[in-house]
């Protein structure tokens, strides 16, 4: 489980520190975005981390209802299908369309791989129905904390756009600023 560390280092302990956002509405609208593009990139990781745990929870289900209904082709060839279908269920939640690449990809697989070290899910038949049962729970576990943190790491982002949206409802900050910046002029 990730643990958010009061006055840790990682980004994920800087953006859920309860002082992240206190006094935004003193600070320059270039250091809001600063800190809304922090949080929306420890978000879109955080998104890859629960996407890579939905896909094992989805083939270690695959591998259960396989057994469960006698079936004999193996899950690997079923692997697209299986990952296609979101055997974990529906969104629930605030997915957001992202436009930034998650920045730790491999030390996510490492974490998620790390979960249950001594399973090897490319041989998922080999497993007996209790070590299955018990890697389903760990996944599920990791994914239902992964989504706590998420959405806590979600609602500082919305702090942080509504605090630039105020400023240019009210007119502390301009479109036409804006606009002239990013054209470099």
């Amino acid at each position: 489980m990730i643990e958010v560390r009061p006055g840790g280092r990682r980004r994920i302990d800087r953006v859920l520190s309860p002082d992240y956002t206190s006094g935004i509405d003193r600070c320059a609208l270039s250091e809001v975005r600063q800190l809304r593009d922090e949080a929306a990139q420890e978000e879109t990781d955080l998104s890859y981390l629960r996407r890579v745990l939905h896909a094992r929870i989805d083939i270690v289900r695959a591998e259960q209802r396989r057994r469960r209904e006698g079936g004999s082709a193996p899950v690997v060839d079923q692997l697209a299908s299986i990952l296609a279908d979101n055997a974990v269920g529906p969104a629930t939640g605030s997915g957001r369309y992202q436009t930034i690449e998650p920045s730790r990809a491999e030390a996510h697989r490492r974490h998620v791989e790390a979960l249950v070290s001594d399973v090897d899910l490319s041989d998922v038949t080999s497993l007996p129905d209790q070590k299955l049962d018990q890697v389903l729970a760990t996944y599920v576990a990791e994914e239902d904390s992964v989504s706590r943190l998420r959405r806590q790491v979600q609602q500082v982002v919305d702090r942080l756009n509504d605090e630039i949206a105020r400023r240019y409802r009210e007119g502390a900050a301009s479109v036409d600023d804006l606009l002239a910046r990013e054209r470099g002029l």
